[in-house]
């Protein structure tokens, strides 16, 4: 995977509509700030004087007044700074809202949650130039992206904060989301709906590149499996084939069409295993296949008690799956 670490922030925006919604939150936070310093101010005076008439119940009636008049005057910028805020908010909102822009430069993406990673699909007006792959996006830095979100099971959201705000993944219905990267990076997304025992192992890497490279990416990752070549790799496909691998994952080129559980076509070319759970390795790689319960308790992968030779084959064709 290219560009790099995973940078995961609302603080550092990285295109235009985590601009805006970092202004806003820029706003709200020196609005806040001044507000929590003026109270704070306005205690410390209150309790200094309280103390000097502690001696004195009786409170004159130009104080009285005054406290009144105090009160009310505070209560009239509680107002004024809740609109203000109010009408910040709506404009950032609108300002998102209208950062959609048509016309044939988009990159339109399928992306679907599932308990617990992300199934990703590149369209095409041509069926057979559709990609799919799995937890792991990218886009071109400049270009509009628009993701078409829905959920195959309970609720999730997908957030990358660099990028966009939040979006809710309802089973049964299609949203859209828009977002632009503005310069290159790998940017880490996250589920943000609590969706079950492994919702916090539920990332998604978000790399942004140059347009130039996004398409070389995209056109390699049409591409069919490559055949194994070493006779350990030859071994592995054929025992993916013949187990139960072959009835949940797809590697286009072969005989694996399983529908259930992300697709292989070119998993070592991704960052991760099981939506960032793990570095993807070949040790991670082996582990993984042997037991993911035991990085990932409750997920959908069961266990495979295959003999070592075995997994070492596995693990020898799935590392030639770039």
């Amino acid at each position: 995977m290219s560009g790099g670490a995973a940078v995961q922030s609302a603080l550092d925006p990285a295109g235009a509509h985590a601009a805006a919604i970092h202004q806003l939150w820029s706003v709200m936070l020196w609005v806040s700030s001044v507000v929590f310093v003026v109270v704070l101010a306005f205690i410390a005076v209150a309790v200094v004087y309280g103390r000097r008439r502690q001696e004195n119940a009786a409170i004159p009636a130009t104080a009285e007044r005054s406290l009144t008049r105090s009160v009310a005057a505070a209560v009239a910028a509680t107002v004024v700074i809740l609109i203000a805020l109010l009408v910040a908010s709506i404009w950032t909102d609108r300002a998102v809202a209208s950062a959609q822009p048509s016309g044939g430069s988009a990159v339109s993406i399928n992306l679907t949650g599932h308990q617990w990673w992300w199934e990703v699909e590149y369209e095409d007006a041509t069926p057979s130039q559709r990609m799919l792959t799995a937890n792991e996006l990218h886009v071109p830095v400049g270009r509009p992206v628009v993701l078409k979100v829905t959920s195959r099971d309970v609720i999730h959201s997908f957030w990358a904060p660099n990028l966009q705000g939040k979006r809710d993944l309802i089973p049964g219905y299609t949203t859209a989301i828009w977002l632009r990267a503005d310069r290159p990076g790998t940017f880490r997304g996250q589920c943000a709906e609590y969706c079950g025992m492994q919702h916090a192992h539920m990332a998604i890497d978000v790399v942004a590149e140059p347009d130039a490279d996004f398409e070389r990416w995209l056109d390699a990752r049409r591409e069919p499996a490559r055949p194994p070549a070493s006779d350990a790799a030859q071994r592995g496909q054929s025992l993916f084939m013949k187990t139960r691998c072959a009835g949940c994952h797809t590697i286009k080129g072969t005989d694996a069409a399983g529908t259930i559980a992300p697709d292989l076509t070119h998993v070592a070319a991704r960052g991760t295993l099981g939506a960032g759970t793990l570095p993807n390795s070949a040790a991670e790689l082996r582990a993984w296949i042997h037991d993911p319960q035991a990085s990932k308790l409750g997920n959908k992968m069961p266990a495979n008690p295959f003999e070592a030779a075995d997994l070492d084959a596995l693990v020898a064709y799935l590392s030639t799956l770039k």
